[in-house]
């Protein structure tokens, strides 16, 4: 089986706007704590042996969508009979630690993890996938030479960097099994500039809401709190207004129309129909293409923060999400 195309011009195409501020934002303060600290990248070592790694359909969103607002993933579609993947996987192995901690290496048995061979696209194996910042695209399938695989593994690396920010993981020579906990940083004397924001919610201000969540991201870009309010704010600030019989008639009347359900879609939330707002833009991802497509799944993204990423519901929407895509 001959590679196919290696290159990488496609994958600007594939930005993800929402996760991409996000993980430059994440990237930018573990730049800014180094050096504060005056050493290197911010963040727990991870050991040698946790740069490739097994995943099924269960571990897919934690160890590989999560992952890829971090580092590159790259993802190893493989079988035990497949001839050219005991030749591939090897090298790929080889080349993950050889790079150290500039791209994750995930491995996908194909006949135990057919759902994910599917959403994939997977025609044959060996094949190899990249995910970055929550978006996959194809790298090759086939067997490769090595110099090859490397000048795409560069390209790769450039691309996660420059556009969303990835600078990779730390590893340690030293660092056994699973990688530590994060030291959680503080995050710094925001709590009267919070405060002002909620004061502002309260009465009613919503620009003022919005203003102040911001003035706390530009210093600290991953403050929990101010992302949580900032999207809640400007959820709230796009409804305000709208009149809820006209939306509801009009995504009724044009389910096409992807104004219509990004509208809708926010009153739902607001109305606490959490399902039925992921559902309504899921399947609005699905049935559309191009910008109209991206427009849904930034919005989707966007309603995530709303909620928070540790609610059940936002996992699952996750999931679905990511079938739709992949």
């Amino acid at each position: 089986m001959q590679p196919r195309n290696m290159s990488m011009s496609g994958v600007v195409d594939l930005a993800a706007v929402k996760a991409a501020q996000e993980a430059k934002a994440k990237a930018e303060q573990a730049r800014a704590e180094a050096a504060r600290q005056g050493g290197g990248a911010a963040g727990a070592a991870v050991s040698p042996s946790s740069l490739v790694i097994d995943v099924d359909e269960a571990g897919f969103e934690r160890e590989v969508l999560q992952r890829s607002t971090e580092v590159p993933v790259v993802i190893d579609f493989w079988a035990q009979w497949c001839e050219p993947c005991k030749q591939l996987s090897p090298l790929l192995e080889r080349l993950a630690q050889e790079y150290n901690g500039r791209f994750l290496l995930a491995k996908i048995d194909v006949d135990a993890n057919q759902m994910l061979m599917q959403q994939f696209g997977v025609q044959g194996i060996p094949a190899v996938f990249a995910v970055v910042a929550g978006q996959a695209l194809p790298l090759f399938q086939g067997a490769a030479p090595e110099a090859q695989i490397r000048q795409t593994l560069d390209q790769l690396i450039q691309v996660g960097e420059e556009r969303f920010g990835l600078t990779g993981l730390t590893v340690d020579a030293d660092a056994q099994g699973e990688p530590a906990a994060e030291v959680e940083v503080p995050a710094g004397p925001y709590d009267a500039l919070l405060e002002a924001a909620v004061q502002a919610l309260d009465a009613g201000d919503l620009s003022g809401a919005v203003q102040a969540y911001r003035n706390v991201l530009s210093d600290d870009p991953a403050n929990t709190e101010a992302k949580l309010g900032l999207a809640q704010a400007e959820l709230l600030q796009r409804v305000q207004g709208l009149d809820a019989q006209t939306v509801r008639k009009d995504a009724a009347d044009r389910p096409a129309d992807v104004a219509a359900q990004i509208a809708a879609a926010d009153l739902d939330l607001v109305g606490g129909h959490v399902e039925d707002a992921f559902g309504r833009l899921i399947d609005t991802v699905r049935r559309t293409a191009g910008d109209d497509r991206d427009a849904a799944r930034v919005r989707l993204l966007e309603l995530f923060e709303v909620v928070g990423g540790d609610d059940p519901r936002v996992t699952a929407a996750r999931t679905a999400l990511a079938r739709v895509l992949f």
